[in-house]
């Protein structure tokens, strides 16, 4: 993760907007610093200390349905990088072309050991990967598929500043979001023009607010609601 200088910023995020989330942001530059070496040391850790599950995971995912383990699938990160993300796979093969980029209650796509995995968020355990990586953070911005991001207003673009994030505020407050589209008609237009604009609200307020120990309650926070 690193901070750039504003005339290297993309010009796509290059307005008013965005401008006055940037300086919030550098005058915290070396807290975003110690971000990244805690990002860095504690999935290296994680993922060590979590192999036996991956393996555990794995087997259980590939006798359970036909298809790979891993899904990986293009997002959108920090100053718009492309990148792959990945996760355990809960779904059937090519789920992603046969309907919704984002998921609603009770898919059929799901498989049955994916919906147990995905109870759990056991699904997003391989993205200490993408964190280790460096295309994401423990916390920050939900990586969302470029479909999303082009819709994103000015001021949203300034999520683009930092690297995408596991959890977030918003992920915490929309933990139930494919509840929220399971009798929605047009499930993208709903999320775009409804679910989208709210969740980006709480990730914007993050970034105004930014602090390391806001970040640390942050994911203890998550864990006690994926646990509830």
């Amino acid at each position: 993760m690193q901070f750039r200088e504003w005339d290297d910023i993309p010009e796509f995020m290059k307005n008013e907007d965005v401008k006055k989330y940037y300086e919030i942001l550098r005058k915290k530059r070396f807290s975003l610093k110690v971000k990244r070496f805690f990002d860095v040391t504690a999935s290296f850790v994680l993922i060590l200390f979590l192999s036996p599950v991956f393996l555990i995971l794995s087997v259980w995912i590939k006798t359970d349905s036909k298809g790979p383990v891993y899904f990986k699938q293009e997002r959108v990160t920090q100053y718009g990088r492309k990148f792959s993300i990945f996760k355990f796979r809960t779904m059937v093969i090519n789920a992603d072309r046969t309907g919704s980029l984002v998921t609603v209650q009770n898919d059929s796509r799901i498989t049955a050991v994916g919906r147990k995995i995905r109870k759990y968020r056991l699904d997003e355990i391989p993205q200490l990967f993408n964190i280790l990586a460096g295309d994401m953070s423990f916390v920050g911005t939900r990586p969302e598929v470029r479909k999303y991001v082009e819709e994103y207003s000015d001021e949203m673009k300034a999520t683009l500043l930092l690297p995408a994030g596991v959890t977030s505020e918003a992920s915490i407050r929309y933990k139930d979001e494919d509840e929220l589209l399971k009798d929605a008609v047009d499930v993208d237009e709903v999320y775009i023009q409804k679910i989208l604009p709210e969740k980006m609200r709480w990730n914007l307020r993050a970034i105004r607010r930014f602090s390391l120990p806001g970040e640390l309650s942050t994911m203890v926070r998550t864990v006690f609601h994926v646990l509830a």
